[in-house]
C-alpha cells in the first residue's frame, strides 16, 4: 500500500504545472455538444496526405429532404466512403469535453492523514444512373457524374463541374434540395477544381425502427490540401452555428492556419453552486469568450495524448473505436524503424499513444468566417484542457487559530471566485454574492476570553464613544 500511495502522489505532483494543486481532482460533469442547439460534429483523422474524414448528421426533419453536398479535393470511389458508428463521435466528443472539477480543503486544525485511494471496413453497393442523361446533364449544365454507388441508408454521387448555376440546377434536379442562390457558395470551389461528394437518403433502405438518426458518413481520401469547407453548411443557417471538430494525429496538435486559435478560458476556480448550473455556465462563458474575441476565432477546447487523460471526463477511446473515427495508423510499430509517423512511445494500458487529440469549438456566420477551415499537423505535443474547479471548504471544528486564519482567507476567496465568474459569464455580481454561503468563524466566545481581555475591550470601547 505505501508504494501504491507513492505512486499516486507523484502522478499528481508531475501534473501541477502554474497551479497549487495537482489535476487529480474528482472530476463532476461536462460541457460536451449536447449544449447547443445548432452543434455539428466532424472527425478527422489525417498522417501525411491520407485523411479520413467523419461527418455528423444532425439533420431534423423528413428524411427525404435530406441532402448534403461536400466539396471534396479529390475524386472519390464507391470503396472510400463506408457509414460510420454514431456512438464513436459521441465518445470523441465525452473524453474531450470541458470538464468541471472539485476539490475538497483538509481542516487546518486536524492533523493530516494518509491519501488513500478506492481498419475500416467499407460496405460496397452500387446504384448507377442512367448515361443517357448523365450525358444530357454534362453538355447542358457543365455537370459530370463521376461515380454513383449506395452506402447504407445513402445514395453518393461524386460530381465535377463547370459552373455553379449548372450544378445548383443539377442538385435541384435531382431531388437535392438546397436553398436558392447557392451557386455564389459553389463557385469558389469549381474554380479550385473541387469534386462534390452529394448524398440523399434512399428511402428504401432506411429502416426507422432501426435508426433513430441518420448515421454519421465516412469519407477517406489522399491530398496535399488539408482543409474542411464550411461555406456550404452557411446556406441554410439562421444565424450563428457552432461547428465541434475532432481532429486526430499521430503527431502532436493540428492547428488553423487561416484562423486565429485561442484557449478557452480555463484553470479558475468558481463557486460550488456551480455544480447545478454547470451547462448554463459553460454556455455563457462560452459567448462571452467569444464576443470578445471579434468573433472571428477558433477555440481551443482539448489537446492531450489519448493513452491518458487527467481528470477524465470519460474514458480513452479503446484501439477499436478508434479506428472506427478513422484512425489507420494504429497497426504502425510505435518504436523502432519502420514505426511510420507515429512517436515511438511507450503503450499504456487501456490507451493509445500515439493518437494525439485537439478539440477545436468554431462558432460561425457567413460574415465571421468567409474563408473555409485550413489546417496544418504539426508535433506540438503541449497538453491544454477546459478545466474549470470547484474547492468545498473544510468541515468539522476550526476555532484553531490556524482554522481561524483559514476562514478569513475563505472570505477573500468566495469574493475572488464571485468576481472571476461574473467576469467569465456577464452574470451579475451580487446575485452571486447572495448565493455564496456565509463564513462565521469560529474561536472563543466573548463570555469565555479572560477578565483582562474583556476590560481591556471595554475600555476600548468607551475610549472611541467619549467619556459620556
Amino acid at each position: 500500500m505505501k508504494k501504491l500511495y507513492l505512486s499516486v502522489v507523484i502522478l499528481c505532483l508531475s501534473s501541477l504545472g502554474g497551479t497549487a494543486w495537482a489535476f487529480c481532482g474528482f472530476y463532476v460533469s461536462k460541457a460536451d455538444s449536447s449544449l447547443y442547439n445548432r452543434a455539428s460534429q466532424v472527425a478527422i483523422a489525417r498522417d501525411g496526405d491520407r485523411t479520413i474524414l467523419t461527418m455528423a448528421n444532425d439533420y431534423q426533419g423528413e428524411v427525404k429532404d435530406f441532402a448534403m453536398v461536400v466539396p471534396v479535393p479529390v475524386p472519390i470511389e464507391e470503396g472510400q466512403v463506408r457509414v460510420g458508428d454514431p456512438r464513436v463521435l459521441d465518445r470523441l466528443d465525452a473524453f474531450s469535453a470541458p470538464r468541471l472539477v472539485e476539490y475538497f480543503d483538509s481542516n487546518p486544525c486536524d492533523p493530516p492523514l494518509p491519501m488513500t485511494m478506492e481498419g475500416v471496413m467499407m460496405a460496397p453497393s452500387a446504384a448507377r444512373t442512367a448515361e443517357n442523361q448523365a450525358l444530357a446533364d454534362k453538355n447542358e449544365l457543365g455537370v459530370t457524374v463521376e461515380a454513383s454507388f449506395s452506402v447504407g441508408e445513402y445514395d453518393i454521387q461524386i460530381l465535377s463541374a463547370t459552373e455553379s448555376d449548372g450544378l445548383e440546377t443539377w442538385l435541384n434536379r435531382n431531388g437535392y434540395r438546397i436553398p436558392k442562390g447557392a451557386s455564389e457558395l459553389l463557385r469558389p470551389y469549381i474554380r479550385q477544381n473541387m469534386k462534390f461528394f452529394v448524398a440523399k437518403v434512399n428511402l428504401e433502405q432506411f429502416d426507422r425502427s432501426e435508426f433513430q438518426k441518420l448515421r454519421p458518413l465516412q469519407i477517406a481520401y489522399e491530398s496535399r490540401r488539408f482543409m474542411l469547407p464550411i461555406r456550404l453548411g452557411m446556406m441554410n443557417a439562421q444565424g450563428e452555428q457552432d461547428l465541434i471538430v475532432y481532429l486526430l494525429s499521430p503527431n502532436g496538435r493540428i492547428e488553423l492556419t487561416n484562423y486565429r486559435t485561442v484557449n478557452v478560458p480555463s484553470d479558475v476556480e468558481l463557486p460550488t453552486f456551480v455544480k447545478e448550473e454547470f451547462g448554463d455556465f459553460y454556455r455563457d462563458m462560452f459567448e462571452t469568450a467569444h464576443d470578445r474575441e471579434s468573433r472571428r476565432v477558433a477555440f481551443l477546447e482539448y489537446a492531450w495524448n489519448m493513452a491518458n487523460c487527467d481528470p477524465c471526463s470519460a474514458d480513452p477511446l479503446s484501439t477499436e473505436e478508434l479506428k472506427e473515427a478513422g484512425v489507420f495508423w494504429l497497426d504502425y510499430p510505435t518504436v523502432g524503424p519502420n514505426s511510420g509517423r507515429g512517436p515511438g512511445f511507450a503503450p499504456l494500458p487501456g490507451g493509445n499513444p500515439n493518437v494525439f487529440i485537439t478539440r477545436l469549438h468554431i462558432r460561425y456566420s457567413r460574415n465571421t468566417f468567409p474563408e473555409d477551415l485550413v489546417f496544418q499537423e504539426t508535433g506540438n505535443t503541449q497538453q491544454f484542457q477546459g478545466r474549470y474547479v470547484l474547492r468545498h471548504a473544510a468541515q468539522g471544528d476550526l476555532s484553531c487559530e490556524a482554522g481561524r486564519e483559514y476562514q478569513r482567507g475563505l472570505v477573500r476567496r468566495y469574493e475572488q471566485e464571485a468576481q472571476t465568474l461574473a467576469n467569465l459569464t456577464g452574470w451579475d455580481l451580487g446575485e452571486i454574492r447572495d448565493k455564496q454561503p456565509d463564513v462565521e468563524i469560529q474561536g472563543p466566545k466573548p463570555e469565555s476570553l479572560p477578565w483582562w481581555r474583556n476590560f481591556w475591550g471595554s475600555f476600548r470601547s468607551s475610549l472611541s464613544q467619549g467619556w459620556g
